[in-house]
């Protein structure tokens, strides 16, 4: 039997545990992120905050409407909700080589209104590290640099900022009637 005490083995022991024992990791530094919905009209891609797209849908049936502007395709009942389907390459003059039912909805809500805009695709959830974030407006044509606020570069892609809330509150927009 030992002559130590209780107390001086579990010191022991401490000691021999603590000698072989691996430290903890390294805590990094998070870096903060900006995350957004990626999509495209034409050759241009874009990137709007989570916050600002409600839904992501295949374009749906939907009824023609009359008197109204030709970038607005009509009106589609989406989950008991009459929501306006509104083409962005027409509202933007800018020709989708994309068939409408190969294209997707991105659905906005601002001012308890909704909308479905038609893009030519939907890129999926794209996240970038928020001090890359460059505030100058990229090479666009001129319609679209009123709702861009910026943009990122991802694997020597540009990703314009785009303002959906900017677009929904642009009196153009809102004027759809002929």
């Amino acid at each position: 039997m030992s002559d130590q005490t209780p107390i001086a083995l579990l010191r022991d022991l401490e000691s021999r545990v603590r000698s072989t024992a691996v430290g903890l990791p390294e805590q990094e530094e998070a870096t903060e992120t900006f995350s957004g919905i990626g999509f495209r009209i034409g050759d241009f891609h874009f990137v709007s905050p989570m916050s600002e797209v409600t839904e992501l849908l295949r374009v749906p049936n939907f009824t023609r409407l009359p008197n109204v502007k030709p970038w607005v395709l009509g009106v589609s009942n989406i989950r008991g909700r009459l929501i306006p389907i509104i083409d962005l390459n027409a509202f933007f003059n800018y020709e989708s080589s994309t068939p409408i039912r190969s294209r997707r909805i991105l659905v906005i809500e601002q001012n308890e209104q909704s909308d479905g805009l038609v893009v030519d695709g939907v890129e999926g959830m794209q996240y970038f590290a928020a001090d890359s974030f460059d505030p100058t407006v990229p090479d666009l044509p001129e319609g679209l640099k009123p709702f861009v606020t910026g943009h990122f570069v991802k694997d020597k892609r540009i990703w314009s900022r785009f303002s959906m809330i900017s677009l929904s509150d642009h009196e153009q927009f809102q004027d759809v009637a002929v």
